[in-house]
């Protein structure tokens, strides 16, 4: 297993790989955790000359739930640091929740990695063109939550024409001045401790994410219970 890849993009769709870090120190075991078996335990005893069929795993563990790996990220430990991510390292560890739906496993991972999804509330959006498409269905299911949305005067924009009116705001747009704009609200929003959305697949999880948390009641369940498993010590990965 290799954990993990790291891409570059370009807008010209070009994909350069920046890293591909052959370590299993935390796959492994998240992966151990997600099906229920301990496949350190197991890689040790095939090494020691056992075989796969006296572990009786010879077939591909497909687990009924869904499990969601999250990072860990200690921005508001370090003053002035931008939230946005880049190629460098920045996560200091991972969490990971269990779930029967991915919208409750993506919220519950979203609040052990203390960026815990907020319920009601004012949203401000602010997409560049490129992520626009997928503006209209991330904005409808904000509204349908009850949330109130603010936005830059080109998001707004785009909006009206859908026939989704929201309040517009200032922001400078342009070069330097925009960017560090982004970077000042980003910012503020972490000293208040607001969540900050910087890719469309959050965007899109989030308000999936927040509606389970309106509809259900979090549980707390143990994984030997969730697996019930028996002479297993499949903890110690």
């Amino acid at each position: 297993m290799i954990d993990p890849i790291q891409y570059a993009i370009t807008s010209s769709g070009d994909v350069f790989l920046l890293e591909a870090n052959p370590q299993a120190s935390c796959t492994v075991p998240s992966v151990s955790k997600a099906i229920g078996r301990p496949l350190s335990k197991y890689a040790a005893l095939v090494m020691s000359s056992k075989f796969l069929k006296d572990l009786n795993f010879e077939e591909e563990v497909i687990p009924k739930h869904i499990s969601m790996k999250e990072a860990v990220f200690p921005f508001e430990k370090f003053q002035g640091c931008d939230v946005i991510l880049r190629p460098e390292m920045r996560s200091t560890r991972q969490v990971m929740s269990i779930s029967s739906e991915l919208p409750s496993a993506f919220a519950m991972a979203q609040i052990v990695a203390c960026q815990e999804l907020p319920l009601t509330g004012t949203v401000f959006l602010n997409l560049n063109d490129m992520t626009k498409a997928h503006l209209e269905k991330i904005t409808v299911s904000i509204l349908d939550l009850g949330f109130k949305i603010v936005a830059t005067s080109g998001t707004s924009h785009f909006l009206e024409l859908k026939g989704i009116p929201v309040d517009r705001v200032l922001k400078s747009s342009g070069g330097d001045l925009d960017q560090k704009d982004g970077r000042q609200l980003r910012q503020m929003a972490l000293a208040y401790k607001v969540p900050v959305i910087t890719t469309v697949a959050r965007a899109l999880a989030t308000p999936e994410g927040i509606k389970s948390l309106k509809s259900s009641v979090i549980k707390m369940t143990a994984l030997h219970e969730l697996f019930e498993v028996k002479n297993e010590s499949f903890f110690l990965v």
